[in-house]
């Protein structure tokens, strides 16, 4: 016997069971729900926006050293043939590809879709001092890496002038 009424989706079978792991989505069904954008099933969300949240959930760290500024993108499962890295005009570092869908067999229950997958994109402005030809980028374990150098910053030469003149005063 269920503890929440049916007009709530019958999603959970006890709620007071802490290892029942569904969790009542008071917004389900409708197009900007929460399961839309996450990806599980019976969201009522468009293609669009489990698309739309791709494209957020790319978790991409970008930290800039004395040398260099890094990227590193969590990719798991995706291969480096699927990845493309880009530079557009106005130091614009893009990285995007697409992270395949598994193939559903008509016998296949599905109990629970949370693994995301669709396209994915994301892009940087990048700061002046980025030497834009010298990018490399490395996939390993299913993290991107990308390195873009930075121009060398010349310190300013310091030239001491010897004052001329009387030290009497």
């Amino acid at each position: 016997m269920s503890i929440i009424p049916s007009f709530f989706g019958n999603q959970r079978t006890n709620v007071f069971d802490p290892f029942s792991l569904d969790i009542w989505d008071p917004f389900q069904g409708f197009p900007f729900s929460t399961g839309a954008l996450t990806g599980q099933q019976g969201g009522g969300g468009s293609d669009a926006a489990r698309e739309t949240s791709q494209l957020a959930n790319t978790r991409i760290d970008w930290k800039e050293t004395p040398e260099a500024h890094v990227f590193r993108a969590d990719l798991p499962g995706v291969k480096k043939e699927e990845v493309k890295v880009e530079v557009e005009e106005g130091r614009v570092l893009q990285i995007s590809g697409e992270r395949s869908r598994e193939s559903e067999e008509k016998n296949d229950k599905w109990h629970r879709v949370e693994r995301s997958s669709g396209k994915f994109l994301r892009r940087f402005r990048l700061p002046e001092n980025a030497k834009m030809e010298e990018v490399k980028a490395t996939m390993e374990n299913g993290v991107l890496t990308v390195c873009i150098p930075k121009v060398e910053q010349k310190k300013p030469e310091v030239k001491s002038i010897d004052i001329s003149g009387s030290s009497a005063a």
